[in-house]
C-alpha cells in the first residue's frame, strides 16, 4: 500500500510490524524511549491515546515534511481498571485471575503524526474471557511468557485460541493495531 509520505511505524512490537506489513504498507522501524506515565486522574479511556501521541510528539525534531510516524499503545481495561504488561510472573498470574470469566476492553489508542498534521483516534474491542483455572494460567504464563502484553495475554496465542469464547470489535486492535483505521486515516489525510 502507497501513501505520499514515508512512513515510520515507533514501535518495537513485532505483532505491529507484521499486521502492518501484512496490510501491504511499506514503513521503517524507528524507537524512542517514552516515559509512558499519564495522569492519575485521566479517565481510563483516554490513556491509550495519551499515551500514544506521548510517543508520537518525540519524533517531532527528527522527521521531514515527507514522512508520517505512527505510534499506538495498547490497555486492558476490567471494571475500569487499567492493566498493563505485567512486572513479573506473579503480576502475569494475577492479571489472568482477575480477567477469568469476565469481560474485559482492549483499548488501542494510535497518533499518525507529520510536521503538517496529527490524527489522533482508538478502536475498543471487547473480549469474553471464559474461566481459567490455575493450572490453566500457570501453563500459559510459563510457556509463552506474556511480559511484553498488556493484560498479560495475546489473542493470537493459547489464551485465544482456547479462552477466548467471542469477541466484539476488531481482531487485529487486539492485537496492538487497528489496522482498518489506521488505513482509513493514512489513505484520507496523508
Amino acid at each position: 500500500m502507497k501513501i505520499n509520505k514515508e512512513i515510520i511505524l515507533a514501535s518495537k512490537s513485532p505483532r505491529r510490524s507484521q499486521l502492518l506489513s501484512e496490510a501491504g504498507f511499506e514503513f521503517e522501524v524507528q524507537t524512542k524511549e517514552v516515559n509512558e506515565d499519564f495522569p492519575a486522574d485521566m479517565a481510563t479511556s483516554e490513556v491509550a491515546k495519551y499515551i500514544a501521541k506521548k510517543k508520537a510528539n518525540a519524533f517531532e525534531s527528527n522527521i521531514s515534511n515527507n514522512h508520517v510516524v505512527i505510534t499506538a499503545d495498547t490497555i486492558v481495561v476490567c471494571e475500569n481498571v487499567i492493566y498493563g504488561k505485567p512486572k513479573d510472573r506473579l503480576d502475569a498470574i494475577n492479571t489472568l485471575q482477575i480477567l477469568s470469566n469476565k469481560v474485559h476492553q482492549v483499548i488501542t489508542g494510535v497518533c499518525l503524526f507529520s510536521l503538517e498534521k496529527e490524527i489522533l483516534f482508538d478502536s475498543v474491542s471487547h473480549v469474553h474471557l471464559t474461566e481459567l483455572n490455575d493450572t490453566e494460567i500457570e501453563y500459559y504464563v510459563d510457556k509463552f511468557e506474556p511480559y511484553d502484553k498488556a493484560g498479560s495475554y495475546a489473542i493470537q496465542e493459547w489464551i485465544g485460541l482456547c479462552k477466548i469464547s467471542k469477541i466484539e470489535g476488531t481482531y487485529s486492535n487486539i492485537v496492538g493495531l487497528p489496522v482498518d483505521l489506521v488505513y482509513r486515516n493514512l489513505i484520507e489525510h496523508f
